[in-house]
């Protein structure tokens, strides 16, 4: 393991990346769902990983993808990485953090696409991510209630996709944003007498990227958001206030949507 640790840290440039072993179960007790007992306690004291720290900053992901070819991925155990796809200055992004399992492509290998997209990786908050390589696999397959576990993760993140290009689909960037923020306090909101907070590293150019949109309309539409008394910014931290966007307000917004194409129509 050691001539393969050092392999891997020859490829980071510069990040801050420093191995260590740790028991996956127990940086991760969610992963034991479904063991009980002496298999609970087996898995424990088995399913260990080497472990990596990068600090924030642009990352170089794919100098771990000769590892995990024939493994699971990368598990995020803490912090937030935002990956980041697209060409000609149009992008789409995607937050990921703590349970999420995260595979970076090599660059002369896996999405081979006739477009050709870049990809992009930055630790917006220091990351510690479990290397579940093929080792890993091998010391889990006894407990294959970890790779059920595993699976669900990574549909779940295909499901979350679906929710941000749901999103983008509404007309009003102030309508999107609303609904992103709504959309990660889920994951990331922690309820105060302020509202609910969401303490991430959102730049403009990030938000711009997750709803798809130009970095000044985000701008604008935050500004926006503030007025009308649904969000607010404190100490570097958004607040959201009030309830989330209902069904009734999607269908205020189609309705004024439509109203305003008419009105280009008759004007054209």
């Amino acid at each position: 393991m050691a001539a393969r640790v050092t392999d891997r840290l020859a490829g980071y440039s510069g990040d801050s990346v420093t191995p260590e072993i740790v028991p996956v179960l127990q940086e991760d007790p969610d992963l034991g769902r479904g063991l009980e007992g002496p298999r609970l306690i087996a898995a424990r004291r088995d399913c260990r990983a080497e472990v990596i720290t990068v600090r924030t900053g642009a990352w170089d992901a794919p100098a771990q993808a000769a590892d995990l070819e024939l493994g699971y991925g990368l598990l995020v155990l803490v912090g937030i990485v935002v990956r980041r796809v697209g060409r000609q200055r149009r992008f789409g992004a995607e937050l990921l953090g703590p349970g999420d399992l995260v595979r970076p492509t090599p660059p002369d290998g896996g999405d081979s696409l006739n477009t050709p997209f870049t990809t992009s990786w930055r630790v917006i908050e220091p990351l510690r991510a479990a290397v579940l390589d093929h080792g890993f696999l091998q010391r889990a397959a006894p407990y294959p209630e970890i790779a059920a576990c595993l699976t669900t993760r990574a549909v779940g993140r295909s499901r979350h996709v679906l929710v941000h290009m749901a999103i983008a689909h509404h007309a009003r960037v102030d309508k999107r944003l609303e609904l992103l923020l709504w959309h990660l306090a889920d994951r990331w909101g922690r309820v105060t007498p302020n509202g609910v907070a969401l303490p991430l590293r959102l730049t403009h150019e990030l938000l711009a990227d997750l709803v798809a949109a130009q970095r000044p309309s985000v701008t604008l539409s935050l500004q926006h958001l503030e007025r009308d008394g649904r969000l607010a910014r404190r100490d570097g931290v958004m607040y959201l206030l009030g309830d989330p966007p209902g069904d009734a307000e999607d269908e205020t917004d189609d309705a004024e949507e439509e109203s305003r194409r008419r009105t280009l129509a008759r004007s054209a």
